[in-house]
């Protein structure tokens, strides 16, 4: 359950449209390392972690990166809501035009649709988390990238400025969750049982938890 604020994490006021930097940026809406993306496979993969805390972290970070999709989203909109015809002609959105018209429409900034696809969901939380590392670096480089063609929109690249930060942030709780689990995982069980002599000694096993173990707690 989730309660939603009728406001953006970041303020957003485009003063300048440019269609032609929505059309790159809009990659961090639909594109395979965007918000889109990111959202869905924290929440997905959130479901088979061994323990809360790694649970409640792809919980908080997967609702964050659908806050972070509103916002480039608002972004897109914004600098393309008062773009004429020629003006969106003139950005090479004349083929999403057609089928779009302007509504903000998960894609990547070279046109190809969202797909399930982008979302890697394996089945074991060491590589799971290990991708989602991956994923928050792949998503930073991106807003640089953005950030170097949108040098001449100071309004954009504060907003960009601000999702490259949280996908830092993301990475060091990803990597924390991920120090956890794998302790976890690695950890040692043991067992104390009577030896049946009269002292009643107690005696002592250990072995090393098993992943399949883990897994089904």
């Amino acid at each position: 359950m989730w309660t939603y604020n009728k406001m953006l994490q970041y303020p957003i006021n485009i003063k300048q449209q440019d269609p032609k930097l929505a059309k790159w940026i809009i990659s961090q809406y639909g594109g395979p390392d965007g918000e889109l993306a990111a959202s869905l496979r924290y929440l997905s993969q959130r479901f088979g972690m061994p323990d809360t805390r790694a649970k409640a972290t792809l919980n908080d970070i997967g609702t964050e990166e659908l806050a972070h999709l509103e916002m480039v989203g608002t972004l897109v909109h914004q600098l393309t809501k008062d773009a004429s015809i020629e003006e969106i002609e003139r950005a090479g959105l004349g083929a999403y035009y057609t089928d779009h018209g302007v509504d903000v429409y998960p894609a990547s900034a070279a046109g190809v649709p969202f797909t399930a696809a982008y979302i890697a969901a394996k089945g074991d939380p060491v590589a799971n988390l290990q991708e989602d590392l991956a994923a928050e670096q792949k998503a930073r480089a991106t807003y640089e990238k953005l950030i170097d063609l949108s040098r001449d929109n100071p309004d954009v690249v504060d907003v960009l400025r601000y999702l490259r930060q949280r996908e830092i942030v993301h990475f060091q709780r990803f990597g924390e969750a991920l120090r956890n689990v794998q302790d976890l995982l690695l950890q040692k069980r043991c067992f104390a049982m009577n030896d049946g002599s009269e002292n009643k000694k107690l005696m002592t096993s250990c072995d090393m938890k098993s992943n399949n173990e883990n897994n089904e707690q």
